[in-house]
Formats: C-alpha cells, sequence, structure tokens
C-alpha cells in the first residue's frame, strides 16, 4: 500500500550514521590491534578514495565556474565592489579569529603544562615563505598543474612514483584571464563560452553522482582516523589541543553566528543548509577536496548567485582559513615560546595577528596548517624545532580546523551577497542541500 512505503533516510542522517558506524569500526580496529589491520586498511584505501574522487573534479569544475563567473560579470553591477567586500572580510573574520586565538593561548598558556618529550623536537620538512605568494599567483602551465616524482622502496627493490596535483589559486589565476580574453575577444569567443558553460553543467551533474557517496567516504575517513591515532596521543598536549579546539568552537559557533544575525542572516538556517560542506570538511580534513560540495552548497541551499560564488568560494578555498591561518598558528606560536621559555610582546603579538591576516595567502599554493606555523614562528624569530612538538596530534586538530575553514568560506561569501543585496535571506526550508536528492 502506498500510505505503508517506507522513506530512505534523509541525506544527513545517512551521513550521521555513516560516521558512526565509521568510527565504531575504527575504535575497534585500534582496541584489536594487528589483528584488525585489513579492517584499518580497508577504511583507509575507501577514505582515500573518496577524497581523491573529489579532488580530482577540483580542477575542472573550479575552472569552469570561474571562466562562467567571469562572463556573467557582464551583467553583475560593481563587480570590483564584490571583489573588495569579500577580501576586507576575508581580513576581518581572520583578525576576529586570530584575536580569539592569542587570548586563550596567553590565558590556558599550553607550552607551560605540556608533557610533550622535547626530543620530539624537530623542523619539518615542509616550511612557509613570503615569496610562496607570488609563486602562487603565476600559473607554473595552462592550468595550474605539477607533477612531484618520488623514490619508493618495495619488493622489488626502490621504484619511483610520479603524481600529479594542481595549484587552486593558480587556476582560478588561469581561468580568470582566459574568461576575461573570450569575453573581450566579442563573437570569436562565444563558442568557447558556450562550451565552458556546457563542461560546467556536466561537471555539476558528476559532483551530484560522487556526492551521493559521501555517507561511506565519512564513514571510512572518521573511522582512519579513530583506528589511525586514537585519542591517546591527545594526553600529552591535552591543555594544548583543548585551547585549539576551545578557538575554533568560539569562531564556529560564536563568531560566526552574531556575524550572520547582525546582517540579517539566520544562524540556524546556515547551518542547516551549510553543514553538509562543513562535516566533509571535518571527516575529509581538506578545504581543497571539500570545495566542489562548498561550491554546490553556496549556490543550491545558500542561494548565493554562480556569479559571485563561482569566484568566492574558490579564493576562499584557498586563502581563506580561519582554522588552519588564524587560530591554530596564533595558540601554536604560544606554545612554543612558553615551551623554550621566550617572552612575547606586544609587538610580537602584532605580529601574529599580521601572518595570520596575510599569512593564508601567502602560502596560497601548498597545503597544511604547518606551513602556516612555521610561517608565524620564522616572523617571530622562533625555533622551528617547535613545530615538531606539535605533529603527533595534528591530524586529530586537523579536523576541526577543516570544518571552520570551510564554514569560513560560506559565511563570507553569504555575507557579502546579503549587504550586497544578491540575496534577501533564507526562507524555511528542511534541512537537506537542494539538489542531492535528484541525483541518488
Amino acid at each position: 500500500m502506498a500510505g505503508n512505503t517506507l522513506r530512505s533516510p534523509s541525506f544527513g542522517i545517512q551521513v550521521a550514521v555513516g560516521m558512526a558506524v565509521g568510527l565504531a569500526l575504527g575504535m575497534a580496529a585500534r582496541a584489536i590491534g594487528p589483528g584488525a589491520a585489513p579492517i584499518a586498511e580497508g577504511l583507509h584505501t575507501v577514505g582515500q578514495l573518496f577524497v581523491q574522487l573529489l579532488k580530482a573534479l577540483v580542477p575542472p569544475l573550479v575552472f569552469a565556474a570561474v571562466v562562467a563567473s567571469v562572463a556573467a560579470l557582464r551583467e553583475l553591477k560593481d563587480a570590483a565592489r564584490l571583489v573588495s567586500r569579500t577580501l576586507l572580510w576575508f581580513a576581518a573574520t581572520a583578525l576576529a579569529a586570530v584575536a580569539i586565538g592569542i587570548v586563550l593561548g596567553v590565558a590556558i598558556q599550553p607550552g607551560l603544562r605540556s608533557g610533550v618529550d622535547p626530543l620530539a623536537a624537530a623542523a619539518p620538512a615542509t616550511t612557509g615563505s613570503w615569496i610562496d605568494f607570488l609563486k602562487g599567483l603565476v600559473p607554473a602551465n595552462f592550468l595550474g598543474l605539477e607533477a612531484s616524482t618520488k623514490l619508493a622502496d618495495g619488493i622489488a627493490g626502490a621504484r619511483a612514483t610520479t603524481a600529479i596535483g594542481f595549484n587552486v589559486l593558480q587556476i582560478i589565476v588561469a581561468a580568470l584571464a582566459l574568461g576575461a580574453a573570450a569575453v573581450k575577444a566579442g563573437e570569436a569567443g562565444a563558442p568557447f563560452l558556450r562550451f565552458n558553460a556546457s563542461l560546467l553543467a556536466v561537471m555539476r551533474q558528476v559532483l551530484r553522482w560522487v556526492i551521493r557517496l559521501t555517507p561511506i567516504g565519512s564513514a571510512a575517513l572518521i573511522g582512519d582516523a579513530a583506528a589511525r591515532y586514537g585519542w591517546e596521543t591527545l594526553a600529552s598536549l591535552g591543555w594544548f589541543a583543548g585551547a585549539v579546539y576551545l578557538g575554533l568552537g568560539l569562531v564556529l559557533f560564536g563568531v560566526y553566528p552574531a556575524l550572520l544575525a547582525a546582517n540579517g542572516l539566520s544562524p540556524r538556517q546556515f547551518f542547516a543548509r551549510a553543514w553538509p560542506a562543513i562535516q566533509l570538511g571535518f571527516v575529509s580534513r581538506s578545504s581543497v577536496g571539500t570545495l566542489p560540495v562548498t561550491e554546490e552548497v553556496a549556490e543550491r541551499s545558500l542561494g548565493i548567485p554562480r556569479t559571485y560564488s563561482a569566484f568566492a568560494v574558490p579564493l576562499g578555498a584557498t586563502t581563506k582559513m580561519d582554522g588552519c591561518a588564524a587560530i591554530y598558528p596564533a595558540v601554536s606560536a604560544i606554545f612554543v615560546a612558553q615551551f623554550y621559555g621566550l617572552t612575547l610582546h606586544g609587538s610580537d603579538y602584532l605580529l601574529i595577528a599580521l601572518v595570520s591576516v596575510l599569512g593564508s595567502a601567502a602560502t596560497a599554493g601548498l597545503t597544511g596548517a604547518t606551513v602556516m606555523l612555521t610561517l608565524t614562528l620564522s616572523t617571530l624569530g622562533l625555533p622551528l624545532e617547535g613545530a615538531g612538538l606539535l605533529l603527533a596530534i595534528d591530524p586529530i586538530l586537523d579536523m576541526g580546523r577543516t570544518a571552520v575553514n570551510v564554514a569560513g568560506q560560506l559565511v563570507v561569501p553569504a555575507i557579502v551577497a546579503k549587504r550586497e543585496g544578491l540575496i534577501a535571506g533564507w526562507p524555511d526550508a528542511p534541512r537537506e542541500v537542494p539538489g542531492l536528492e535528484a541525483a541518488a
């Protein structure tokens, strides 16, 4: 009978159940030990495959979206004003986040309460510098693709493997240039713009198919994190981890809702609509990997016009990192100074704020909060070896950092769109992200 037809759980419920199942499998695998190696390896493999699927969509999706955005800017009033307002809000929210990080670091004093072994100190292999900002702006090739080769030991001996990566900021720069050139070319550029519009529509459909795998991917990613790291490693750095997560919570559930409410937007509706991207950022630990979902949420759920979101969201995924580039480096730099018995003065705290506001752009072509941390430490003249003290729990912290990053990448475009009259607000709506059901 029609009245007895069973409906499948909502997409949000599916993801929540997947995360619960994955967490249980991961903790069980960690408790069992070596005997559960196949479970742990299976979780790791499935999780990495899911992130790879998302990342594979990023270059063509971002390229096509930005080109389409440039073409549509002709119909959008005050495009330059939108760009400047977006950058100003990026800086303002980063400043608020770093201020919270500084206050918590000074108040909680995690470096004086640490039980970490000083022998763990070691300079990381990857560091950040201000010159990376210029390198990140200039495309290394047509689409910002890059290859890296490394040697790996195997049964048959050493073997070279080559991996292809991409730089999102360079893709944005190349797409902006080509989109502007196509518009400038007039009729000659029209076929290219039509092809680009078709490519964008196709990539968005593929994205919807991949998004339907989110419950499975989330289960594997959270399970892999639990099996690989557990929570035991938090013991020696508990005060530090607590300070970081307290700062992340204050920004995510304090600063962002306050800013949304002050601009006439409902925080409750924002989180109901943005949660799929935020929770995927949490489990995947990758703003770039979450980018396709973040764009889908911005346009289809938050109602931000594609002409603006196609520019603001990819740029935010590259340069807007309140978790990785503001709260974390602020608390971490204070931790390192306290651990080594070094005194920070008022000018040092101002430098921390300056690096946090500008540094995420300076390291846009690189990945990982360690880059931002080393940039902050080197700017303050603190020992880079202090970064090695914190690596043991970095994956656990990275989940929260990335969730805040993704939330900020949606908050700012929403606020700017509201202030500029591009959206009126969000009426009551179900928690589902529109478009996901159609992709099932």
